[in-house]
């Protein structure tokens, strides 16, 4: 009898789950996309994109537009950026400003969620203000399942959180991390695109004056990966075999108090 086919799951070997793509693939593809650009007709493309935007503003049909631009060597982004310019970009409700907040009853949760609170009333009342925790998701990754899960838990347990949604780029999560005055961030990446992504918002946030606020990073992460993350200044890498929200919850107070401490 043949032997029963095995699928890993996610809480293991995912070092063969993720497929790393080679740096010189992306770096190809940036080179082709440029010489595309130099070697199509500029005054084609800014006429198909003057067309485009303007049928945009008008209840005509899109397509002839779209495809006159397509033949021109209009890019699928420039095509996008110019109906974003007319129409803005839709931001769909994250699933966390509707969720109910758990209270504090009896049973085992319910004395946990306190001790957290009680904590949390206790480091406000020393840094003279609510810990603030920004929950970012960068890159094209739609799974926003945990990040939710982590910002609704965060938000029970007491802390002031921001949330906004998928497909944030790193600019979006520095930008608001300034505009928040956030003690802690949270980057959850689940399209394995962690090593690219997260040393850009490090980078980013370092270059704005916020190198002190600690990060933390949940997703699909190899081990090899994760150490290499910490060595890059990360504070705490969770992937799916770290399920216990209120662990994490405690965590994330301690970095925050520890922070603190520091300053």
């Amino acid at each position: 009898m043949m032997g029963a086919l095995r699928i890993p799951t996610l809480t293991e070997n995912l070092d063969e789950a993720i497929l790393t793509v080679d740096p010189q693939v992306d770096a190809d593809q940036r080179a082709a996309l440029e010489r595309w650009k130099e070697e199509r007709d500029d005054g084609a493309v800014e006429k198909a994109l003057a067309e485009l935007r303007r049928v945009a503003h008008t209840d005509e049909n899109m397509m002839t537009a779209s495809i006159a631009a397509a033949h021109a060597g209009v890019t699928t982004g420039e095509w996008a950026n110019t109906l974003r310019e007319v129409w803005g970009e839709y931001r769909a409700p994250t699933g966390v400003a509707g969720a109910t907040v758990k209270g504090s009853g009896s049973g085992t949760t319910a004395e946990t969620i306190d001790r957290l609170r009680g904590r949390l009333n206790d480091l406000e009342a020393r840094m003279g203000r609510r810990a603030k925790l920004l929950v970012g998701k960068p890159g094209l990754d739609g799974h926003s399942n945990g990040a939710e899960q982590i910002a609704i838990k965060a938000r029970d347990v007491g802390f002031d959180v921001v949330y906004e949604g998928i497909r944030v780029s790193p600019e979006q999560i520095v930008a608001s991390a300034l505009e928040e005055g956030v003690h802690l961030i949270g980057l959850s990446i689940l399209s394995g695109s962690h090593l690219a992504l997260v040393p850009e918002v490090v980078q980013r946030l370092r270059d704005a004056g916020l190198g002190d606020v600690p990060v933390v990073v949940g997703g699909i992460i190899p081990d090899a990966d994760a150490e290499s993350l910490r060595h890059q200044g990360i504070a705490a890498v969770y992937t799916p075999k770290d399920f216990e929200l209120d662990h994490i919850m405690s965590d994330l107070i301690d970095l925050v108090d520890r922070q603190h401490a520091a300053e």
